[in-house]
C-alpha cells in the first residue's frame, strides 16, 4: 500500500470533518481537490473522540470503495450510526476530534494458534477475529493506548467479537492482521 503524504492525510481529515459537519449541522461541504489516491479502493476507519473519550468509530476494513467515498461513508456512520452512542449533536461538533485510519488489506495471521501472540506486533498490527458467525476488529492504536501486550490485545479482540477470552487459541477461529496509517485532527 502506498502511504498517503502529510498533505493527503490533512485532506482525509478535512473530508471527514466536512462530512460530519454536513450531516450533523447541515453545513455546506467545501470542495476538496483530492489527489488520485482518494480514487483507489482502500479500507478506512473514522474515529471520533470528545474530551479524550470515544464518541464513535466506524469503518470499512476491506477496500470495497474509493477512499474518498469510504471516508465520507465512515464519517457519516461514526457520527450518526455507531450503535454504542447516540448520534452526534450540532452543539458537540466543536468538542469532537476526528481521526482517520487508512488500512492495509487484512491478511491471515500465520502459525499455530498457541503461537499467535508471538506474531502480533503491538503498535503496528490491528486485529480482526472471525469465527462462530461473528467478528470483531480493533485498530492498531487501541493496544498502544491501553498498554496491552499481544495476548491481551487478542483477548480484547475476541471480546469485541462477542467471543470468550482466549478464543484465539481455537484453530477454528481466524485471526487477521492489518496495519493503519493514522491521521488525527489537532484540537
Amino acid at each position: 500500500m502506498n502511504l498517503l503524504t502529510a498533505d493527503e492525510g490533512l485532506m482525509a481529515i478535512r473530508s471527514a470533518r466536512g462530512t460530519i459537519e454536513h450531516v450533523v449541522a447541515k453545513k455546506p461541504r467545501s470542495a476538496l481537490n483530492l489527489t488520485p489516491v482518494f480514487h483507489e479502493k482502500r479500507g478506512v476507519f473514522v474515529t471520533l473522540t470528545k474530551t479524550g473519550e470515544l464518541r464513535g468509530c466506524i469503518g470499512l476494513p476491506y477496500p470495497v470503495m474509493a477512499l474518498g467515498d469510504a471516508i465520507e461513508h465512515a464519517a457519516t456512520a461514526a457520527a450518526l450510526e455507531d450503535p454504542r452512542f447516540p448520534p452526534v449533536r450540532k452543539d458537540e461538533l466543536e468538542q469532537i476530534t476526528v481521526e482517520v485510519t487508512i488500512l492495509t488489506v487484512p491478511v491471515s495471521l500465520e502459525g499455530e494458534p498457541s503461537d499467535r501472540p508471538k506474531n502480533v506486533v503491538v503498535g503496528r498490527h490491528g486485529l480482526i477475529v472471525m469465527g462462530m458467525g461473528t467478528s470483531g476488529l480493533l485498530l492498531p492504536q487501541v493496544a498502544t493506548e491501553y498498554g496491552w501486550d499481544a495476548t491481551t490485545f487478542l483477548d480484547h479482540t475476541c471480546m469485541k467479537a462477542g467471543l470468550p477470552n482466549r478464543c484465539w487459541t481455537n484453530p477454528a477461529i481466524e485471526i487477521l492482521t492489518f496495519e493503519g496509517q493514522i491521521f488525527t485532527e489537532r484540537s
